[in-house]
């Protein structure tokens, strides 16, 4: 871990090594809004070599070590909810191919607050298909939404590109006009209500029907069990809370927005979950004792599907929109083995959403390039500022476009991958990219190099001016 200045000239501030802590390496970091704390998110080496995820929490006064919170899967990052609470992740495994994944509210000074404090609060329990779970989480502030930093408007290119199926879970038509179309048992069709919602016995009809052979075609177990898992998470998920939601705006809310899936183990849909104002503490209820006993899981929001694996996403320093790097998905394909996903394209498409209207706003743009194949795939950090964005890729190359005019503006050349990219959040004209070379590189915009140049004082015209001044 590494702390860096970013004054003209940059220089190493504070440096900490984490492998005493069991860390494998570093992937994460995000200052908290005020920037008095910094959480880092890595890869805990656990008994018998298991890998996990940790969350440490550095305070910025003196660099001390403040709490340190066990992050499952590794990828699921973590983030900062508010400036003293952040975001983890846990996951049950409850079949080989079917988990649930327990978002949890962390207090930064677990370490030093009073044993009758809550530090911990569940926030959402959400259950997994096909061996997909959640990863990349972060927070979008809603009440950013009505004074953007720049509002985009693409309606011709809008008009002109399909944009990818967006659909509200809460509704059920809605729902199933946004799935995949994949033909269904007819059993299991049969179990469902004139409303789409599982009868309170169906899961156990299912089962006779399957004893009874009545099932055809016959199932393999992948799909038995992602069968049985869907229609018991019909039966025992907590509908969305849209009578608690603001009446007069939506100024105290926030969405939780992470990666996700439902026919693949690669994350190839964006879900969204409205995170209210009583949510945001970890006082109250620690573990959900609110909630009947029916209610094992929480229901979605929307969600965005992308169409090809998701590699990396970016919020606007406005919250509104969101950034999101994905390889695509051949056009027609199947998926017939959730453990088999289909191949990914070469070329990165850099999609933009718009959080307000959860549409996509304008085509995505296609210049930077990723090789490995879906089961290496690994993540690439993008970064976006008021006027630009930026992002890595696999070409050994970061890159720069222009949010205005949704042009190239820049490729920043390394010797090897480049995985994450940075805005100076006071200049957004400067950038750092880190890369496979060991490398991290500093990157200011020729503007910015002539207006620094300017200010430097000139030996030689001010020794000049002296001269002259001694003569007269």
């Amino acid at each position: 871990l590494q702390i860096w200045s970013n004054e003209l000239n940059i220089s190493l501030q504070h440096s900490s090594n984490m492998r005493p802590y069991n860390w494998s390496y570093t992937q994460f970091s995000q200052f908290n809004s005020d920037d008095s704390l910094l959480l880092v998110s890595g890869v805990f080496v656990g008994p018998h070599n298991s890998s996990s995820g940790e969350i440490a929490v550095i305070s910025m006064e003196n660099f001390t070590l403040l709490s340190r919170v066990r992050n499952k899967p590794y990828d699921v990052f973590g983030c900062w909810l508010n400036e003293t609470n952040l975001i983890s992740g846990n996951l049950h495994r409850i079949g080989r191919i079917t988990s649930c994944s327990v978002l949890w509210l962390n207090n930064a000074f677990q370490g030093v607050e009073s044993e009758n404090v809550n530090v911990v609060k569940r926030l959402f329990k959400i259950q997994n298909l096909n061996a997909s779970t959640i990863r990349t989480v972060m927070v979008a502030d809603c009440s950013r939404y009505d004074s953007p930093d720049l509002l985009l408007d693409y309606e011709e290119q809008l008009a002109a590109s399909s944009t990818c199926p967006v659909f509200d879970l809460g509704s059920d038509s809605e729902e199933e006009e946004a799935k995949p179309k994949q033909t269904a048992e007819p059993a299991a069709q049969e179990l469902l209500d004139e409303e789409g919602v599982m009868a309170e016995d169906g899961l156990q009809q299912f089962f006779d029907h399957i004893m009874e052979g009545h099932v055809h075609p016959a199932m393999t177990e992948t799909e038995l069990e992602t069968k049985v898992a869907e229609l018991f998470v019909r039966n025992r998920t907590k509908p969305p809370e849209l009578n608690l939601l603001p009446t007069d705006s939506n100024s105290k809310m926030k969405y939780l927005i992470f990666t996700t899936g439902c026919l693949t183990y690669s994350p190839h849909q964006i879900g969204i979950k409205r995170i209210l104002p009583h949510q945001m503490t970890t006082a109250g209820p620690v573990l959900g004792e609110e909630r009947r006993s029916d209610e094992f899981f929480d229901s979605l929001d929307h969600v965005i599907d992308i169409h090809g694996h998701i590699i990396g996403m970016g919020l606007s320093p406005d919250h509104r929109y969101l950034y999101v790097n994905s390889r695509a998905w051949p056009r027609d394909c199947v998926i017939s083995d959730p453990m088999q996903p289909p191949p990914i394209a070469e070329e990165i498409d850099l999609h933009v959403f718009d959080l307000k209207t959860m549409k996509e706003v304008k085509r995505a743009l296609r210049a930077h390039r990723a090789y490995t194949p879906n089961e290496e795939c690994f993540f690439i950090f993008l970064d976006v500022s008021r006027d630009f964005v930026a992002s890595g890729a696999e070409d050994r190359h970061g890159y720069i476009w222009d949010r205005h005019y949704n042009i190239c503006l820049a490729k920043l050349q390394h010797d090897n991958v480049v995985n994450s990219v940075a805005f100076s959040p006071v200049e957004q004209e400067l950038l750092l990219t880190a890369s496979d070379d060991a490398t991290i590189k500093v990157w200011r915009s020729p503007r910015v190099v002539r207006v620094q140049q300017a200010r430097k004082p000139r030996p030689r015209k001010l020794l000049f001016s002296w001269l002259l001044n001694q003569n007269s």
